[in-house]
């Protein structure tokens, strides 16, 4: 019988045999490592940062660059602060704030009021949710340009369906668009019809996250349907109540399609002129850029002062 050997087998190694020891990682052997495990994660990233610095961030740094500037005879020049001045110069720049400012604050009170007492209402109902919240939303998914076709039928002054109305009623018919004084109350009626769906469904999911006990406790105190409203509603749904406020703001100080499509833009004696298609005028009509990107940065300027504000507003409320 031969002894046994002494000296390891290559085919069973001894279990008490030195790990080997690896060399330090090449430098950047993590990252690239990492970089092809996510490369489709980058790729898809590096498309969105691409797509947001073509179409959004180099328009903005564009448009502030033609704000200062003027082309002549295919020359562009540095003209400094001369753009501010035809702008601020011209008289239908303070009508086009002041129109805009009086759509922002009718369509406050309805677009913004609207949808949330809709809400309220569709909560209400034990049955047919889903049907409702999609006849809610309907006016949302028909293209602008079809809707705003729907109210000018409506508005017609000879065969609109509301005249029809109001002549039936034994009530004084109106000229919605060509009577300077109600031109932007329809502008408002219509813009609010066409987009308070998705205003509508998201004060819905702010309401069916409530717990039912608030209301419940709210009922044995003795308290009625406003007063629940009023304690209970409006607190728990105060947060999405900012911040639709804040984009109700944004979207109504940048209207455009209702008053180019349903009265040309300017309406009757100018009544419904806006900043956005005052911005437009300066541009395609005047062919002056620069004057149309001056008055565009102030509008920025101020909708980046009430977003600033809300979000000073809500730090303090949260601390």
């Amino acid at each position: 019988m031969s002894a046994p050997s002494l000296t390891p087998s290559k085919a069973a190694p001894s279990r008490h045999s030195t790990p080997r020891q690896e060399g330090p990682a090449a430098p950047g052997g993590a990252f690239a490592k990492s970089l092809r495990r996510n490369l489709t994660a980058h790729a898809f990233l590096i498309g969105a940062v691409l797509c947001f610095a073509v179409f959004s961030w180099y328009p903005m740094v564009r448009e502030f660059l033609l704000a200062f500037q003027k082309t002549e005879s295919g020359r562009t020049v540095w003209v400094g602060l001369d753009n501010f001045t035809t702008v601020f110069n011209d008289p239908a720049f303070w009508q086009a704030w002041g129109n805009t400012l009086w759509f922002t604050a009718l369509a406050l009170v309805l677009g913004f009021a609207v949808p949330f007492v809709l809400a309220i209402t569709i909560n209400e109902f034990r049955h047919g949710k889903g049907y409702l919240r999609l006849l809610v939303y309907l006016p949302v998914m028909l293209p602008p340009v079809a809707a705003v076709l729907l109210f000018q039928y409506l508005y017609d002054p000879g065969y609109g369906l509301l005249n029809e109305l109001l002549s039936f009623l034994h009530l004084p018919e109106q000229q919605w668009l060509q009577d300077a004084d109600i031109a932007m109350f329809a502008l408002v009626i219509a813009s609010t019809w066409m987009n308070m769906g998705g205003a509508t469904l998201i004060y819905l999911a702010a309401l069916q996250g409530i717990p039912g006990e608030l209301y419940e406790a709210a009922e044995l105190d003795g308290a009625g349907l406003f007063r629940k409203i009023w304690h209970v509603t409006i607190p728990q749904t105060r947060l999405i109540l900012s911040l639709m406020f804040l984009m109700q703001i944004i979207a109504t100080m940048q209207v455009f399609v209702e008053p180019f499509l349903l009265t040309g833009g300017a309406g009757p004696e100018g009544s419904t002129t806006t900043v956005v298609y005052l911005i437009y005028q300066y541009a395609f009509n005047f062919n002056n850029y620069g004057a149309a990107a001056a008055l565009g940065l102030l509008l920025l300027v101020l909708l980046a002062g009430f977003s600033a504000a809300y979000a000073k507003l809500s730090r303090s409320e949260d601390a």
